[in-house]
């Protein structure tokens, strides 16, 4: 079982900067992506409808032979995780915004939190934030149209800088230190959000962080591929291959599903 692939999967694009990292980690690991950027975003969508689509999303991975899955969504993470760990016998990672370490390293007392509506809404969030961030400022913007323009092909427009310029202003007149990014989508937008930000702001994403314990839980479980080759990486979109070819290396093929 261990040279079986590892699934992935994101409401869209986003979660290749997931992909990514733990490609960087785990070279010799076969990988499945999967977008269902027809869906994009999540953030909008509510509880019941999150919960299907993620069912939806890993019946497919696992009929693919995947391994483990990691939801590479935060916004599916947060309303689905205990669900899909209920449900299927294999192992399920998580991502949730990185608050915690935001919040133990505040010099100013302030941080920002940039994510999806139904990321800021859920129980998840609620918890981590209260147990953590209750003794500091939180900034929280609903990160309203970015995914939109970043599913569309528009990541370097002019209406993604003028969208994220007005959602960064209470955050900057608040003197934060941290902006942590809760959407997977959002890492992309880290050259326009340094050039945005005062120069002591730090960015915080969660993608090392899930590459660590994809890691962690392979080991765990012994399902590491012990294989000496690199790991074969396929990328399936019910959305624009276009779109996510831009933002992969340009060797990689990403095929059009009907799901």
């Amino acid at each position: 079982m261990s040279k079986q692939p590892i699934g992935i999967f994101d409401s869209g694009v986003g979660g290749t900067s997931i992909w990514k990292e733990i490609n960087m980690l785990l070279p010799n690991e076969n990988t499945i992506y999967l977008a269902d950027s027809a869906n994009a975003p999540y953030g909008t969508k509510g509880k019941e409808a999150i919960i299907n689509l993620s069912i939806k999303n890993s019946d497919y991975l696992i009929k693919q032979g995947c391994k483990l899955i990691v939801v590479a969504c935060n916004t599916a993470t947060t309303n689905a995780i205990y669900t899909l760990r209920q449900k299927y016998s294999i192992p399920f990672i998580g991502i949730e915004p990185a608050i915690k370490p935001a919040a133990l390293q505040t010099k100013t007392h302030a941080i920002g939190i940039l994510a999806t509506k139904g990321t800021l809404s859920s129980e998840l969030f609620s918890q981590t934030s209260g147990l953590f961030a209750s003794h500091i400022k939180v900034i929280e913007q609903v990160g309203e149209g970015i995914v939109e323009l970043i599913e569309s092909g528009q990541l370097n427009s002019q209406e993604m800088r003028s969208l994220l310029s007005i959602y960064l202003k209470p955050m900057i007149d608040a003197n934060i230190d941290y902006l942590v990014l809760g959407c997977t989508h959002y890492p992309y937008l880290i050259p326009i959000l340094i050039d945005l930000l005062p120069n002591h702001v730090k960015i915080i994403d969660s993608g090392e962080a899930v590459a660590r314990q994809t890691k962690a839980i392979l080991e765990q479980y012994e399902l590491v591929n012990l294989s000496k080759k690199k790991g074969t990486c396929q990328f399936f979109t019910n959305g624009s291959p276009e779109v996510m070819t831009t933002l992969l290396d340009s060797h990689f093929e990403v095929k059009k599903l009907d799901f």
